[in-house]
């Protein structure tokens, strides 16, 4: 279990990686470009929040599948309902407490094509 929080700490989330994070994910739809947040996915029953839950607000867009969870008080997005997948939650691996700032940037990181997602296709 990894302990995941927001910047002001409102937040506290547990994931279960049931792997060591080999990959990063980067969304270059137009909500996740500008966040640049760098995620990897987990099945829904892998995330518990274990503090802050009144804190979390969502925002959504678009078709109004995803859902962007983040802290209220200090904005940080923690976790994300996908929706290519709306079993799994893509976290913030920069929120995980455990990994250091300088090691996300040794992980291979790829680009999931958000601007051109299958659900926004006629």
């Amino acid at each position: 279990m990894k302990t995941l929080t927001c910047h002001c700490g409102a937040v506290e989330i547990q994931v279960n990686l049931k792997k060591e994070i080999d990959k990063l994910m980067r969304c270059n739809c137009s909500m996740c470009k500008r966040k640049g947040t760098m995620v990897t996915t987990i099945n829904k029953e892998d995330l518990k929040i274990v503090k802050g839950e009144d804190k979390i607000k969502i925002y959504q867009f678009n078709t109004k599948v995803a859902k962007h969870h983040f802290c209220s008080e200090c904005g940080v997005q923690t976790h994300n309902l996908r929706r290519s997948d709306p079993n799994t939650y893509g976290i913030n691996v920069g929120c995980i407490d455990e990994i250091k700032p300088n090691e996300l940037f040794k992980l291979k990181t790829f680009i999931n094509d958000g601007q051109n997602h299958i659900k926004d296709r006629k």
